[in-house]
């Protein structure tokens, strides 16, 4: 290998550490995130509270659109994912309503 392309397989090899350790932090932030959902789905279960609420998913929505400009990630996949966490967190609670 040139010296070029070794320099570039080592700063390949630095990124793709970086990307495994932030997918790491991901999956255990989202893990803490749905044990405090879980238990809010137990919560209104117990007091007969709807499943979803959603001007609190409104506000959640437009916070981390605002979020995501100020990270410089596009707005438009922040919600996309949002909505799909809200979405299996309705389902969660749901289930704690059977």
């Amino acid at each position: 290998m040139t010296d070029a392309v070794t320099r570039a397989a080592a700063v390949l090899a630095e990124h793709r550490d970086s990307i495994d350790r932030l997918d790491a932090i991901l999956v255990f932030t989202l893990a803490e995130r749905f044990a405090h959902t879980q238990a809010v789905g137990k919560l209104k279960a117990e007091h007969d509270l709807p499943p979803s609420d959603p001007a609190r998913e409104e506000t959640q929505i437009k916070r981390l659109s605002e979020l995501a400009n100020m990270a410089d990630l596009d707005p438009d996949f922040a919600k996309k994912f949002l909505n799909f966490i809200i979405q299996e967190v309705i389902q969660h609670h749901k289930q704690h309503q059977s």
